[in-house]
């Protein structure tokens, strides 16, 4: 009755981060409240040897200042330079899975956009770091690799360098996803949120539009989050009340972190050589203990692109080794998000055919305004209603709620004096998923419609 754990590698891909001495102490005051020492190379070396008494929180602050933590990817150079090791073909199979299968990376991409103040160097820019990484997944067309999607939060300064967990104190949310539509033509199926950050608010947004969500970080003991500032009492990563089992969940509509009868479903995910939350052997080898009962298992873990991924990857390949030797009939299988979720979590499900959207531009008539439709032609559409985007002439992006056919699975959208002017309108754009992850996006450009109609 054994089954098969699933390692899913989940970057949450930022690009290069830079960090200044200064900024290095600065982090400290953030996570420990450690104030009054000069910022310093002699202190910092100090700090790294446990020389400086700081009530107790000696080791902590050695463990955040480990070469492995501050050692950044500081340019699209080392960047790169890393990349061509990690993603070839050597390293990938140096250490294949039980099916023959190479190492597989989620790459869930961040845009960083409308910061005032960006002490790190971060790419500002729409699709900068997503273009970059499905330039660098599209060269090899073997690459098992998956792009999906990271989000950050703006803060109330607008530093680049923090994360806030009001998704909707600021548009960037919606005009990120409605440039990716109309802009690139993709729309995600997994999610991963910004420091494990949920609340109600991004909650039923995911409920409306991404059914798969790999963001639980729950612990066996959570106190070790009390260690740091930025993660005591549920500020950073709350998932106090969730399961810390490796079992994957439909949440609750008030609760995210408890089972219920939302929609999307939540996979568990722990950092690797990280100051908190980090995967062990323990924590395999209660994933492998689970699959010898029969129970497909899903084992996220998360990493930064601007860190070194190599000595994550061999770190989580020996956790693997060691559990496969305790667990010899558990079968392992290096995966992409959407496959695992769909392995462990709906494999008893029979196939449903792909989700497949008409969208249907209707000019103003006589008795009516212009308007689109929107129709399921195949399929199934997660949630309520597509995501509706729409590119203005003056290259605004805007999304906006749908109207609701009498008929299930058929949508509309008027332009009128409560929308906007069908003269305003470059391209429109509506993008969904089916429940299993199967992604539409359909893009209408208006310009392009007239100047053929003329």
């Amino acid at each position: 009755m054994t089954a098969t754990v699933h390692i899913v590698h989940c970057i949450d891909t930022e690009g290069p981060l830079y960090e200044s001495l200064p900024a290095k102490f600065e982090r400290l005051r953030d996570l420990f409240g450690i104030e009054g020492i000069a910022a310093t190379h002699a202190n910092l070396r100090k700090l790294k040897a446990g020389e400086i008494p700081l009530s107790g929180k000696e080791k902590d602050v050695q463990r955040v200042l480990s070469g492995h933590l501050t050692n950044f990817n500081e340019t699209w150079d080392q960047v790169d330079a890393m990349l061509e090791r990690v993603m070839s073909s050597q390293f990938r199979r140096s250490r294949c899975d039980s099916f023959g299968g190479g190492w597989v990376y989620n790459w869930f991409c961040l845009d960083h956009v409308r910061f005032d103040y960006n002490p790190r160097r971060r790419d500002i820019g729409y699709h900068n770091i997503f273009d970059h990484y499905r330039e660098v997944t599209g060269t090899d067309p073997q690459c098992p690799d998956s792009i999906q999607w990271h989000f950050h939060p703006m803060s109330t300064y607008r530093d680049a360098h923090r994360c806030a967990t009001h998704y909707f104190r600021s548009p960037e949310v919606f005009e990120i996803l409605s440039r990716r539509i109309i802009e690139r033509q993709f729309f995600p199926s997994v999610f991963r949120a910004g420091f494990q950050v949920e609340r109600p608010d991004s909650h039923w947004f995911l409920e409306q539009w991404i059914p798969f969500d790999i963001s639980n970080m729950a612990l066996d003991d959570n106190t070790e989050l009390d260690r740091t500032i930025d993660f005591r009492n549920g500020r950073s990563g709350d998932w106090r009340r969730a399961a810390a089992d490796w079992s994957v969940y439909h949440p609750s509509h008030d609760d995210y972190q408890q089972p219920g009868n939302c929609r999307r479903l939540i996979a568990r995910c722990l950092n690797v050589l990280n100051r908190l939350a980090s995967i062990d052997q323990r924590e395999m080898n209660k994933a492998f203990a689970r699959a010898a009962t029969g129970k497909d298992t899903l084992v996220g873990f998360a990493s930064h692109d601007f860190r070194d991924l190599g000595a994550e990857v061999d770190f989580v390949r020996d956790l693997v080794d060691t559990a496969k030797h305790a667990y010899p009939d558990v079968k392992v299988r290096f995966s992409d998000a959407r496959s695992a979720f769909r392995a462990v979590a709906m494999s008893a499900e029979s196939p449903q055919p792909a989700l497949d959207l008409d969208l249907v531009f209707h000019p103003a008539a006589d008795e009516d305004v212009a308007r689109i439709e929107i129709i399921a032609r195949r399929g199934t559409v997660f949630g309520p209603q597509p995501f509706l985007a729409i590119e203005t002439r003056s290259r605004r992006f805007l999304h906006d709620n749908l109207d609701f056919d009498a008929q299930p699975g058929r949508w509309h959208y008027a332009f009128h004096g409560d929308t906007l002017p069908v003269a305003d309108v470059a391209r429109i754009g509506v993008a969904a998923n089916d429940r299993f992850g199967n992604t539409c996006v359909r893009v209408l450009d208006l310009d392009s419609r007239e100047k053929a109609a003329g």
